[in-house]
């Protein structure tokens, strides 16, 4: 057991430096872009979805929060919101990076959720009826659900603490795949994810939906140590949009529409997984 712990700690010093720079890149692109994307989303009117699904993919923290506020006064649609959860990755893009993974593999995925995101969103504006949109918001602040108050800290500091939350979920989850691994070997993942089964994809896209930045942290492990396949991988990354449920259950009064979002976004990221299941068995 103490060699496992070593190991990991290990592993993760490893990685460390290349998660915190990983941190720095997405930290600088959200201060960049911050007040514009919220400018840009504001003013998209019918094109909401493909602008929407367009600023997920791009690594900023929190803004599928940002974005649940926006829709919570009806600045936006529900079409807009929902492009934007399944295209936003949480923190796959860092970990990922960090893990020295083909940029290709990367950019493949991304680009997915992209056009996933934008048609699912324009199908769900055309099908619905156009909502009202209201005067006043309520206001959240970017990566409140991380507490780091990263608007009003430097890149640096703010990226360290990202990076020491991530680790911390990763040492976790590592420490849990490693112990699993040592005394059960890979046929008991193989079990207790489906994996290879047409159902998998079912499994990934609920723990998507769990609201911390540990679900895209361990749906990304999983995939990266072959424990998952592609298919499921992108059925819990479309789901996966961190606290942001957790804001739109406090915000939203309306229970019922919270819930309709909610099954809408694991049914959609679990067909998806599924039909890719069934078509690419191998991928």
């Amino acid at each position: 057991m103490l060699s496992i712990i070593i190991d990991t700690i290990v592993d993760l010093l490893k990685i460390f430096p290349f998660l915190f720079f990983a941190f720095v890149l997405v930290e600088f692109l959200e201060h960049k872009m911050n007040e514009r994307t919220q400018k840009w989303i504001q003013k998209a009117g019918a094109y909401g979805p493909i602008i929407g699904s367009s600023l997920g993919v791009i690594p900023q923290c929190g803004f599928s929060i940002a974005a649940t506020n926006l829709y919570v006064t009806r600045i936006i649609s529900l079409g807009t919101l929902i492009a934007i959860y399944l295209s936003t990755s949480d923190e796959m893009l860092p970990v990922f990076l960090s893990k020295g993974a083909p940029i290709s593999l990367l950019l493949q995925i991304l680009f997915l959720k992209w056009i996933i995101g934008m048609g699912i969103g324009i199908l769900i504006d055309f099908f619905l009826r156009k909502r009202k949109r209201g005067e006043e918001g309520l206001q959240y602040e970017l990566c409140q659900h991380d507490h780091c108050d990263c608007k009003h800290e430097s890149i640096f500091v703010s990226s360290w603490k990202h990076t020491i939350n991530t680790c911390f979920f990763l040492f976790i989850f590592t420490f849990i795949i490693n112990v699993l691994f040592t005394y059960y070997g890979e046929d008991f993942f193989s079990h207790l994810f489906l994996k290879g089964s047409i159902f998998s994809p079912f499994l990934a896209s609920f723990i998507g939906l769990i609201p911390s930045c540990g679900a895209s942290i361990l749906l990304t492990e999983l995939y990266l140590q072959g424990l998952i396949t592609f298919p499921s991988c992108i059925a819990g990354l479309l789901t996966g949009s961190g606290s942001a449920f957790l804001v739109l259950c406090k915000s939203n009064k309306n229970k019922k529409e919270n819930l309709f979002i909610l099954f809408s976004v694991y049914i959609i990221g679990a067909f998806i997984g599924f039909l890719l299941e069934c078509l690419f068995p191998f991928f």
